[in-house]
């Protein structure tokens, strides 16, 4: 498609998502963000509640009004808690909108799986059925020229990355996998609340949500895709006392004779091309502030022939990757354009 400039909405914008998408996007040089939306805050400066952006973004906030985004807007980012984004996209569609819904609302294909997971009414079977699962690295070139795309929770992009392409090869058993997930408190969102408070998070590490976390069937769902039958993880999440980052570590056992350069190997290979996925040489394995502020996924790996099993390590940025970076890589896939427009981004450090 032509390089003409795309005008951007961003429904959400009081939050991480959304103040990430404004931040990458001001980057962007074929997309500009004409209207910054929230439904709790309509009329007042978007500065007033993330100064950083004083005399960057002047916008008063809109409200939400799919004909009067539409007035300004060609794609809508949804940036909003679970079951918002299920009510707002029939009519962001039907006013001609196309929407990347970083929301988990179309990720399941089964309405009683959310329901089940993230107790809230399901989006329509048919919404469900047209949104195609953006997780750029594997499914990204079935989102071109579509209309609603879901972009995939932090933490499953991170695993997902991390263990696609041994699911794919047939070298782990998919029935053996254990994923043992960290992420920074801004993963919570802006929201206060008990266990985010700087005395209960600080100097501390908890697990939570244990058997229970939303993107367990999101996991399950693509690994069963890929492998062909029926997959179930074993997935633990932990709160970690730091701002950014998803580390995700990974094990399985591993079905036939494969070390550790042959699974650099084959990663590379599955990751040819897609420059955002980096892979670690033999025997370094990646850390979570060295994608910090960056659309990468870092990965390494070490494999244990007295167990049989293989450890995969994989980091992302939760607000970048696993948020809003990935989703204007899948509007840059959508559109026919570099993938890596508006996010070469060197990771901040230290």
């Amino acid at each position: 498609m032509s390089n003409h400039t795309l005008n951007a909405a961003i429904i959400g914008s009081t939050g991480y998502g959304g103040v990430e998408l404004i931040r990458l996007l001001a980057s962007h040089p074929y997309v500009q963000v004409t209207s910054v939306v929230s439904s709790s805050s309509e009329g007042t400066p978007i500065a007033d509640g993330f100064p950083h952006l004083v005399e960057i973004r002047t916008d008063l906030l809109d409200g939400v009004d799919a004909k009067a985004i539409r007035a300004k807007a060609d794609v809508v980012f949804l940036a909003t808690p679970a079951g918002i984004a299920a009510k707002l996209t029939p009519e962001l569609l039907e006013a001609g909108l196309k929407v990347i819904d970083i929301s988990g609302d179309h990720r399941l294909k089964s309405p009683a799986l959310y329901e089940q997971w993230y107790k809230k009414t399901p989006a329509d079977e048919a919404y469900l059925a047209q949104a195609v699962y953006g997780l750029a690295e594997v499914y990204g070139d079935r989102v071109q020229g579509v209309d609603l795309i879901s972009n995939p929770g932090c933490f499953p992009t991170a695993t997902l990355l991390g263990l696609v392409p041994a699911v794919a090869a047939g070298w782990i058993d998919p029935a053996t996998i254990i994923i043992d997930a960290k992420s920074g408190v801004s993963g919570a969102g802006r929201g206060a609340s008990l266990g985010t408070h700087y005395s209960e998070l600080n100097e501390n590490f908890s697990a939570y949500k244990v058997n229970k976390h939303q993107h367990i069937p999101e996991i399950e769902q693509v690994l069963t895709d890929i492998a062909g039958k029926p997959v179930t993880t074993t997935f633990t999440t932990h709160l970690v006392p730091m701002t950014r980052g998803i580390m995700s570590t990974m094990y399985a056992t591993v079905i036939g004779d494969h070390g550790d350069d042959d699974f650099v190997q084959l990663y590379r290979q599955y990751y040819e091309g897609r420059k955002f996925v980096r892979v670690r040489d033999t025997g370094k394995w990646p850390k979570t502030k060295e994608v910090w502020g960056s659309n990468y996924c870092d990965i390494g790996f070490i494999n244990d022939p007295r167990t049989g099993r293989v450890t995969i390590v994989s980091v992302i940025d939760n607000l970048v990757k696993g948020a809003a970076g990935q989703a204007i890589q899948n509007l840059n896939l959508s559109m026919g354009w570099d993938e890596t427009l508006g996010l070469n981004f060197v990771p901040v450090y230290p």
